[in-house]
């Protein structure tokens, strides 16, 4: 049986979604600690390591899956242990009572549309190829998820059924 892999292909140009060398302007952090907010700096994670990003479509203040979801496994010590050695950690978040710096916004609106999320929380796992010449990403989809009741061990064991079937 062959394998289907979904690829995309991010339209917009990293060097208007980035404030110059990965460094964003107003110093925007993810919601917990291990997680990154710049594309650019996951995809040279990544490449470095070899891991696959996942990355989590949430709505950090506002969205009740996506509280409970991080509560009951992005916060566990568990799932920290696991995700340091099998993937790395973007967060893409569409908050309602804050603002996010603007190429953040633009960014996170980009891998929306291009991962087509239209439901949070939306988990994608995939890995990444730039084009030099382009500056444009190539997104190769390993897959997806949303909230899974269980805790840390549920919720990795079908991330990692993901990643087992993208290295096949």
């Amino acid at each position: 049986m062959k394998k289907i892999v979904l690829v995309f292909v991010v339209l917009i140009s990293t060097t208007v979604l980035f404030a110059q060398d990965g460094v964003l302007k107003d110093n925007y952090k993810a919601h917990a600690d291990g997680w990154l907010v710049d594309l650019n700096e996951a995809y040279k994670i990544s490449k470095k390591t070899g891991k696959p990003i996942l990355a989590n479509f949430t709505g950090t203040d506002w969205c009740g899956w996506c509280i409970k979801l991080k509560a009951e496994v992005f916060d566990k010590p568990e799932f920290k242990k696991w995700a340091e050695k099998n993937v790395v950690l973007i967060e893409i978040d569409f908050p309602r009572k804050k603002q996010l710096p603007e190429e953040i916004k633009q960014q996170n609106a980009g891998l929306q549309q291009a991962f087509q999320v239209t439901g949070y929380p939306t988990i994608w796992v995939f890995n990444l190829d730039k084009d030099a010449q382009t500056n444009q990403y190539k997104i190769e989809a390993l897959g997806k998820t949303g909230y899974v009741a269980g805790g840390p061990a549920n919720f990795t064991k079908g991330i990692d059924d993901m990643i087992k079937k993208g290295a096949n």
